[in-house]
């Protein structure tokens, strides 16, 4: 369990990580540059802990897709990002692979 709690930390460190990247204005904006670079730093460490119990293919699977669907949230909520039905197709297709690839790797 606390493997996967890992995972979800090195998840979200690395959405806040890119969330930053689009605030820091192109790297102009030092603080937000700094915390990135932090945060990108900080998620690899924990992608690194969980891969200890967690296969590579499903923890990596977990890892870009749930990071993807929260950014291109984040997109659409926090910067006004445009929504239509590809993408929200995208989004949903990304989660349900996310959880194929999810049981695969349990059995």
């Amino acid at each position: 369990m606390l493997f996967w709690l890992y995972l979800l930390v090195a998840i979200l460190t690395e959405v806040v990580g890119t969330t930053l990247m689009k605030v820091s204005q192109g790297l102009t904006r030092i603080l937000p540059t700094v915390m990135m670079f932090v945060l990108y730093g900080v998620s690899f460490v924990f992608m690194a802990l969980a891969l200890k119990k967690i296969e590579v293919s499903t923890a990596y699977a977990i890892w870009s897709g749930l990071g993807t669907a929260l950014i291109a949230m984040i997109g659409i909520a926090w910067f006004r990002e445009s929504i239509n039905l590809p993408k929200l197709m995208g989004l949903v297709l990304i989660v349900v692979g996310v959880v194929l690839l999810n049981l695969r790797g349990a059995g």
